[in-house]
């Protein structure tokens, strides 16, 4: 069942159009019946509330506006991060201890660059 914070998918006529965040579930004035609040994430950013039975935000089909409807709570795919994949490029960055040891740069402060300008002569202010 979808239950408050879960991201859902809405399908229209058996095809996805949206995805939406469950706000708020609460129970309606009539038996076995509940208040939806979706936010829709889409652009613009909106609310609905829908009065629907338990088992319909359970994914179970039912109709609007006589176009068939239904909720399929969305789970977030489990990566696992030891996996690489064929073909990739990305650069691999180095320890921090390497970075550190091959660093031959000069740390320069603003307050001394802009004293040497001005005895220099070429203090522009």
């Amino acid at each position: 069942m979808a239950t408050i914070k879960d991201v859902i998918l809405i399908y229209l006529e058996d095809s996805p159009v949206s995805f939406a965040r469950v706000e708020s579930i609460l129970p309606d004035a009539k038996k076995d019946w509940y208040q939806i609040k979706l936010l829709m994430l889409q652009i613009p950013m909106q609310t609905v509330t829908w009065i629907l039975k338990d088992a319909y935000i359970n994914g179970e089909q039912f109709h609007m506006n006589g176009k068939k409807m239904k909720l399929e709570v969305v789970e977030c795919p489990n990566e696992d991060p030891s996996l690489s994949f064929p073909g990739d490029t990305r650069e691999k960055k180095p320890p921090l201890q390497e970075t550190k040891e091959k660093n031959t740069g000069q740390i320069i402060s603003f307050s001394d660059l802009k004293n040497r300008q001005k005895d220099h002569g070429q203090d522009r202010e």
